[in-house]
């Protein structure tokens, strides 16, 4: 990656978000978690549930903080480095961030104030209600981020106005009904529930390992287990599903996480280990399971699967059609009219749907249409994402999907023969677990992210194109600040969060403030 404006507004940016994705899961899950252990207390009016509801919404609240620090300064990075993009696509994009900062963010906030000093103030049903307040709210701010990243990854319901140069709404129920948007929804509220549940496992664990608490530590696993078990299994259905949509809208991501070359004629085979070479444009070694990728992509065992190097050559036509395009398109802005000429319109709009790959040719040619069949080949290339970093990325966190679903099935049952606490070396496994859900979670937006790439906005708008007027050197400053800001917000949380897990939980004194503030230094 050359050492240039592109390059280190991809760095920035992509550090703050696998920074803010280490809070965003656990938000996700314990928030629900919580919501489910207060909804017993109230049924049963026992202790034990309350108890457990404090402590584990104390650890909610932590996480939240720190995620909310981190997402906003995500949010201000549209305008500070991609205002091009943000101009662009500002009238799309912008739409489902505003929702989810009026609808989502001000309830998820308002009732976390409540859920943590309302205990003494409300009745129980009406304290329930602000818990299950605070978890939809958590799931609504997602809902309308993914609404707007599916669109990045599927622009459904939009078109380019060439007066305004600009992509405008044609039809917001479908980028709301979006099925890339919906599916990444549900497949990343799924993990986050998974990594919730392994964190409440993990942490139950240790105290039985110690031998503290251990009537809240086994049942938190007992709700931990049965809610992460079947979390994973819907990560791992989920994710089908997903690689279902990637063959109809993202023919490219889904050949690069493959290593497929070649077209696969029917029935497809899913490679299972190899190692792709982008100089031999081939995966050597490659394990393959017969029949599994036709499965999965297309739903049938009768349809072929068109490799990478198949699309490049289906890239090179779309460039030409660029091209076309983009000559229609200066003609109109030649002009200087505030009507479009009928046969330039006509021309624009018969292949206006690939002016982005003729911006493909930005990097090599000021002027698209004096391209040499050499830079035309060579931005063709270019629409082939980093295949050996996504081959892997996409295999690891399949592997540990699968382990997931296993190790939840194991404490279920557990959990169900009472016998949580008989396996010393399955508890100390659950708690060396911890950090895999996180892990799979950042494989999964590498995969997400990255395979989308050269595009910012799929076939529309090339991220070298979407960059702002910057100087490289004040872009690497604001990296290297940021990390260093990140890494000490993420040492003071893991310091509270370990500082309360330490603590532990307190016994009922029908006030959750104690609680709060045994998370916090003392002088």
């Amino acid at each position: 990656m050359e050492f240039d404006i592109v390059a280190l507004s991809r760095w920035q940016f992509a550090i703050t978000a696998l920074y803010h994705f280490l809070f965003v899961p656990l938000t996700l899950g314990l928030s629900v978690l919580v919501a489910i252990m207060e909804t017993v207390y109230v049924m049963t009016g026992r202790t034990i549930w309350r108890q457990m509801t404090k402590f584990w919404g104390t650890l909610f609240g932590i996480n939240f903080v720190l995620g909310v620090s981190t997402g906003i300064v995500m949010e201000f990075q549209f305008g500070m480095n991609w205002s091009y993009y943000s101009h662009y696509v500002g009238d799309i994009f912008g739409a489902p961030l505003a929702i989810e900062g009026l609808m989502a963010f001000f309830l998820e906030a308002t009732f976390v104030g409540l859920f943590f000093f309302g205990w003494d103030r409300m009745s129980k049903v009406a304290h329930l209600i602000t818990a299950w307040a605070v978890a939809i709210g958590s799931n609504f701010s997602a809902l309308w981020i993914l609404i707007a990243n599916g669109w990045m990854q599927n622009p459904v319901g939009s078109a380019f106005n060439p007066l305004t140069m600009r992509m405008e709404v044609s039809d917001f129920g479908a980028v709301l009904t979006n099925p890339v948007a919906q599916a990444k929804f549900v497949h990343t509220v799924s993990a986050g529930y998974v990594t919730a549940s392994f964190f409440v496992l993990g942490v139950s664990a240790w105290y039985l390992l110690k031998g503290r608490h251990a009537e809240l530590a086994k049942r938190s696993m007992t709700v931990a287990a049965a809610f992460g078990l079947a979390a994973s299994l819907s990560v791992v259905v989920l994710g089908d599903e997903s690689g279902y949509l990637a063959n109809e809208s993202q023919k490219m991501k889904l050949a690069a996480m493959e290593g497929m070359w070649e077209t696969e004629p029917a029935p497809a085979s899913f490679n299972l280990i190899g190692f792709p070479s982008l100089e031999d444009r081939e995966t050597h070694y490659a394990v393959k399971i017969p029949m599994a990728m036709g499965l999965i992509a297309t739903r049938s065992l009768t349809e072929e699967i068109p490799g990478i190097k198949e699309l490049v050559e289906n890239a090179k036509g779309n460039i030409q059609s660029g091209i076309k395009a983009f000559d229609a398109l200066q003609k109109i802005r030649e002009a200087k009219s505030s009507t479009i000429d009928p046969f330039l319109k006509e021309a624009f709009e018969e292949n206006g749907q690939k002016l982005g790959y003729a911006l493909l040719l930005k990097r090599y040619v000021d002027d698209p249409r004096q391209a040499t069949p050499e830079q035309i080949d060579k931005a063709a290339w270019d629409t082939v994402p980093p295949v050996l970093p996504l081959f892997w990325s996409f295999r690891v966190m399949v592997g540990l999907g699968f382990y997931f679903i296993l190790m939840m099935g194991v404490f279920f049952w557990l959990s169900a023969r009472r016998q949580l606490d008989k396996h010393q070396w399955l508890l100390k496994l659950a708690v060396i677990s911890i950090p895999l859900p996180w892990l799979a979670a950042e494989l999964g937006w590498i995969v997400a992210e990255l395979g989308r790439q050269p595009w910012i906005i799929e076939g529309v708008l090339p991220t070298a194109a979407a960059v702002s007027t910057l100087g490289a050197s004040t872009v690497l400053l604001t990296l290297i600040g940021f990390i260093i800001i990140y890494t000490i917000l993420f040492i003071v949380e893991m310091g509270l969060m370990l500082r309360a897990i330490r603590h532990g939980p307190q016994l009922d004194k029908q006030s959750s403030v104690p609680l709060l503030a045994a998370t916090m230094p003392t002088e």
